[in-house]
């Protein structure tokens, strides 16, 4: 019983002098708490405050000053934890908001591309509007140089000449064409094969009266144009056939007159020059 009580009269002053060296003294004031800096972490991180050297509950003994500081072990790991717990938020918030300006610069690169493409297809687009602009202007202007040419060309219809007449002989009463009555109007078609603006008249006079001489003066005019048409390829639209009949030719006298009653076909080609020079 000695040993112990001798003990613990040892230990007494030494436990005084250390609870008093752990108060906080008077003039220091308490130790504001620590703020979270930045918008994640709200919480304040504050010390654990002790009014003395024994936590709440203990009692000055050699137990609990050996366990002690395993107790402020503890109290600093409560301390510790909030603080790596803010760490860790921290470092979310960054790589959230390192994705979220990646994803930013992903769709401005898009929009900058998206963008540069309409411009490329609004450029085409004028371009395509210009190139169908030009060529109305040469349509337009084709189309009023031929109409140029074509109020020429109307102006100048009729203005056909007669270059002579070609004169075919018939029998009384036949309508079939001689080989002299071909080889005649070979010569006169046969120059024709590359031109334009002419007009071949072709009359058929015969012997006799009334309609019965019409009759027979269209048929020797038809069986001449016949031979035009399917012999020398002379469009049919350039081709006028009449049946005269009888009819005397204008200005001639009696003699003349009774020399014309005989059968026959009389062609004439008329030709319009001016039209063929405003054509060229």
């Amino acid at each position: 019983m000695k040993n112990p009580l001798f003990a613990m009269l040892f230990l007494c002053p030494a436990l005084a002098l250390s609870a008093v060296a752990q108060q906080p003294s008077a003039g220091s004031g308490a130790q504001p708490p620590v703020q979270n800096v930045g918008t994640v972490c709200k919480e304040s991180l504050e010390p654990a405050q002790h009014s003395g050297f024994w936590e709440e509950g203990e009692e000055p003994n050699v137990a609990n000053l050996i366990g002690h500081g395993f107790t402020r072990k503890k109290d600093v790991q409560k301390q510790i934890t909030p603080i790596n717990t803010c760490l860790d938020e921290l470092g979310q918030t960054a790589a959230a908001h390192t994705s979220a300006i990646k994803d930013m610069d992903v769709r401005a690169q898009q929009a900058v591309t998206l963008a540069s493409g309409k411009t490329n297809e609004a450029d085409q687009h004028a371009t395509e509007a210009t190139n169908r602009a030009q060529a109305a202007q040469q349509a337009a202007s084709q189309i009023s140089t031929r109409l140029s040419t074509t109020e020429r060309l109307v102006d100048n219809v009729g203005q056909y000449q007669g270059n002579g007449d070609t004169e075919i002989q018939f029998r009384p009463g036949q309508t079939v064409l001689s080989k002299t009555a071909k080889e005649t109007l070979d010569q006169l078609a046969v120059p024709l094969k590359d031109q334009a603006n002419y007009v071949i008249e072709v009359r058929g006079f015969a012997e006799g009266h009334g309609e019965a001489a019409i009759a027979d003066s269209r048929k020797m005019a038809d069986s001449v144009a016949r031979y035009l048409i399917l012999n020398h390829q002379i469009p049919v639209h350039r081709i006028y056939v009449v049946g005269m009949g009888n009819a005397p030719t204008p200005g001639g006298d009696s003699a003349t007159a009774k020399k014309n009653a005989r059968a026959r076909v009389e062609i004439s080609l008329l030709k319009n020059d001016l039209a063929a020079a405003a054509q060229h």
